[in-house]
């Protein structure tokens, strides 16, 4: 993930960690959106339809990629659960990528 990409999918996978509750695997797997310019935005062609009509009611124009590999980045992700020699921590593995979650 680089370029404009990167802080974008920093923040969609905080909220939807921080603000949404969801699994550190769900949040990495849940489609994304890319900010390109004005009111243009990209999306991923899983996202859903409800939420793009929605962009769309608020006067976006936007596009739906369907080749997620080139355009919404990708991450490998570690977080500790509370105290690491009690919880420990936990994974995830983006699947735009090749890659695997594991811990010794």
């Amino acid at each position: 993930m680089g370029a404009n990409m990167q802080p974008q999918g920093h923040v969609q996978t905080l909220v939807r960690l921080l603000d949404h509750g969801q699994s550190l695997q769900a949040a990495c797997d849940a489609p994304r959106w890319r900010f390109d310019a004005g009111m243009h935005i990209n999306v991923e062609s899983a996202m859903d339809p409800a939420a793009v009509q929605g962009l769309r009611d608020l006067g976006h124009q936007t596009r739906t990629i369907d080749d997620p590999y080139q355009d919404f980045g990708a991450g490998q992700f570690i977080w500790r659960l509370g105290d690491p020699g009690a919880e420990g921590y936990v994974a995830a593995s983006d699947p735009r990528r090749d890659g695997l979650a594991v811990g010794f």
